[in-house]
């Protein structure tokens, strides 16, 4: 009884935020609904006893090149960045162009927490985080392509930083401890998440209590970013799939060139 009360409570979060999107309109039209059933009860329901249900994610035809075709709360999931963007991801330029010490101050970490970095590639910013959590504190680097995590591994050795564990995650979960987790570092990774849902489901769970979650995105809000729709994120957007999950945002940072800093906390 228990679980099931929690599932549904889920399932009506979720439900709540892709009826602010505009989604719940289309999941109606698309879908029978029983006489004096709802289309709310149909849709919690069917959550509830599937998590990777399909109504969480809508495959379109026509859809942005750079995307996948695949669609969730009305957002395209971008494309991932392969091994091949390692070059891209430590370009010289990143330091002008995004500003990492902003982003970390932004973070106002302290010894002894344990962070992770959510699609960590190769390292940029975990390396940046070791210091700051000092030899009592841990930086979890989350990947999922072999040669990032092969990467993440040899510049630990190189750099010889103890305070660095990589993990390997999946699609649906990026593996990290349960309750464990004083930050959760995103940075231009989120927008290509296959399963952002299930993802964000886990990272909430990790969460200690007043735990945060850190996004780092290109504006969606300005045409002047020049960076492919499909890899920007609106604060908007990322508030309603954050509410979701039950994350709530606290704070937006603007001070960046061409991102968001936009913090969530985890909510009762």
């Amino acid at each position: 009884m228990i679980g099931n009360r929690r599932r549904c409570t889920l399932a009506s979060t979720l439900l709540a935020a892709i009826a602010v999107a505009g989604a719940l309109d289309s999941f109606s039209q698309g879908c029978a609904v029983l006489p004096g059933v709802s289309g709310h009860a149909i849709f919690a329901q069917s959550l509830a006893s599937n998590p990777r249900t399909q109504f969480l994610y809508e495959t379109r035809a026509q859809h942005d090149p750079n995307g996948t075709g695949k669609f969730y709360m009305g957002r395209e999931i971008a494309q991932v960045m392969g091994p091949g963007g390692i070059e891209w991801l430590d370009r010289p330029e990143r330091q002008e162009e995004e500003h990492p010490g902003e982003v970390l101050d932004s973070l106002n970490l302290r010894p002894g927490e344990v962070v992770a970095d959510l699609g960590a590639g190769s390292g940029y910013f975990t390396f940046r985080m070791a210091p700051k959590v000092g030899k009592t504190g841990r930086v979890l680097a989350v990947e999922i392509q072999e040669a990032m995590l092969t990467t993440l591994r040899e510049r630990a050795a190189t750099k010889k930083t103890t305070n660095v564990e990589v993990v390997q995650g999946s699609e649906v979960d990026p593996h990290l401890p349960a309750g464990a987790v004083d930050l959760v570092l995103v940075v231009d990774v989120y927008h290509e998440l296959a399963y952002p849902f299930e993802v964000m489901t886990k990272v909430r769970e990790s969460l200690k209590p007043g735990g945060r979650v850190v996004f780092v995105e290109y504006r969606k809000e300005d045409p002047a970013v020049r960076i492919k729709e499909v890899h920007k994120m609106s604060v908007r957007q990322l508030e309603s799939e954050m509410s979701a999950v039950g994350l709530v945002r606290v704070a937006t940072v603007e001070t960046l060139p061409l991102q968001h800093i936009v913090i969530f906390e985890k909510g009762n």
